[in-house]
């Protein structure tokens, strides 16, 4: 597969919503006026999320606590392996403005430095080493937790490369054998008939798509896919999350 070469920090506003594919066919019309598809136009995903044994980080993240922190590993190749390209990646929300830190390594090496400490030549991020030990600060040993896949179409603006639309697709989710390697398993986390569409942008949206959002009646909705699997693999109540999180 043909190595990404990415940014290492975003800040960017992320606005996601829940689309039925019929709908989204529609759209998808009037939005090449105005997009088109990115040089990974698409992609199959494979992210391994890490948590503390209770989960708290995530349920933090649901009520709202501290950064919403979400720490994970996200790899691209169909068949992850030792040696892929694996991202680190640590995702945070402050004054609903989404920051991302990542740094380029490989599975193995990713895991035994977010679970072990261990640091090898690959592992070369000041910024992601600082915040990945705040959050050991936080919550003690960290490892992973959640598999979640998923295929990708991703979009970007033909004036302003910067506005950025993804489509996810075929969402699985598992808490068991929560390795990249394992391969591609589990329970189903969307709906198949529905999409989960996310506009990035470094300021506001505009206003283009903010009139095709208003003609096909698409409106925001919150989603986290890390958030949604966990529920459902425990069977967690929003109620639940938020009181847990109280304590």
């Amino acid at each position: 597969m043909k190595t990404r070469i990415v940014q290492k920090q975003f800040k960017r506003k992320e606005t996601k919503y829940i689309v039925d594919k019929k709908t989204f066919a529609l759209l998808e019309k009037e939005l090449r006026q105005y997009m088109v598809s990115d040089e990974f136009a698409t992609s199959t995903i494979t992210n391994i999320y890490f948590d503390n044994e209770d989960f708290d980080m995530i349920q933090d993240s649901l009520a709202k606590k501290n950064g919403r922190e979400k720490l994970r590993m996200r790899v691209y190749d169909a068949v992850p392996s030792e040696t892929s390209q694996a991202f680190l990646e640590i995702k945070k929300k402050e004054n609903k403005i989404g920051y991302k830190y990542r740094l380029t390594s490989n599975p193995v090496s990713v895991t035994n430095y977010v679970e072990k400490g261990v640091i090898d030549s690959t592992i070369k991020d000041d910024k992601v080493t600082s915040e990945l030990e705040m959050l050991r600060e936080r919550y003690g040993t960290i490892k992973p937790k959640m598999y979640i896949y998923y295929d990708r179409v991703s979009y970007k603006g033909i004036e302003d490369k910067k506005i950025r639309l993804t489509i996810d697709k075929n969402l699985l989710y598992r808490d068991y054998d929560v390795d990249a390697m394992e391969g591609k398993f589990g329970k189903v986390l969307l709906d198949p008939n529905k999409l989960i569409m996310e506009i990035k942008v470094p300021e506001e949206r505009p206003d283009w798509l903010v009139a095709l959002l208003e003609k096909y009646k698409i409106e925001k909705q919150s989603f986290s896919k890390y958030g949604n699997a966990y529920k459902l693999a425990y069977h967690i109540t929003g109620e639940e999350v938020i009181h847990h999180a109280a304590v």
